[in-house]
């Protein structure tokens, strides 16, 4: 019977043997996952491909859905700690430049690996996985929100945290919308300069801020 909590790791890896043997574990999954998909990524075949025992396998997940959380919980803490570094890079940069570095900044992270990026997005909302990709969201926001706040001369009047949590979620909207449909545009500037002038037409003073009368 699988636990409430498909993502509960039934060990925590505390020595550098035990360490190892999770990560060789997670890289098998990741690979047949980006291959072949959710469906053949059986712990029985995760522990052939990572070349240790179902039963080494069963000390630290579950499942095979265990498996999957534990390479979103990853990749979302990948997402989260470049951002931080990114917006304290850019606290003296022109709005522009900003703007830029922090579409750039997502795309970055899903040009890894952008089939397993894929799988990810597809299985995780149907294994109870939404949580962890929330976490990021709101401290993307949270962050954006302060940057946005620090921002204000240049900007037109604006809600601060409606305004961010809309631009979060637009950006992983887009950038999703590329990885699940034209992967090819992670491979451009493209993507980034047309997703760049979108967000800075929204931040800067429009039509709409000036009725006519």
């Amino acid at each position: 019977m699988s636990p409430t909590n498909p993502s509960q790791v039934r060990k925590t890896p505390r020595q550098r043997r035990s360490a190892e043997t999770v990560e060789a574990i997670l890289t098998a999954a990741a690979h047949i996952l980006e291959k072949e998909g959710f469906e053949a990524a059986t712990t029985n075949r995760v522990a052939v491909e990572a070349g240790v025992s179902i039963g080494s396998l069963y000390q630290y997940f579950p499942n095979k859905e265990s498996l999957v959380r534990a390479l979103n919980d990853r990749h979302t803490k990948e997402i989260l700690d470049l951002l931080r570094k990114r917006f304290g890079e850019l606290q003296e940069a022109p709005l522009k430049n900003s703007v830029r570095a922090i579409v750039q900044t997502m795309v970055e992270v899903h040009r890894v690996n952008p089939a397993l990026h894929r799988v990810l997005v597809n299985v995780v909302p149907g294994i109870g996985g939404l949580a962890e990709t929330r976490v990021v969201e709101d401290a993307a926001a949270a962050l954006l929100t302060q940057f946005l706040k620090a921002r204000r001369a240049e900007l037109r009047p604006l809600n601060f945290e409606l305004s961010a949590f809309m631009l979060v979620h637009a950006v992983e909207a887009l950038t999703h919308a590329v990885v699940l449909e034209r992967p090819e545009l992670l491979k451009g500037e493209a993507f980034v300069d047309e997703a760049s002038r979108m967000i800075l037409g929204y931040l800067r003073t429009s039509a709409l801020d000036h009725p006519e009368t």
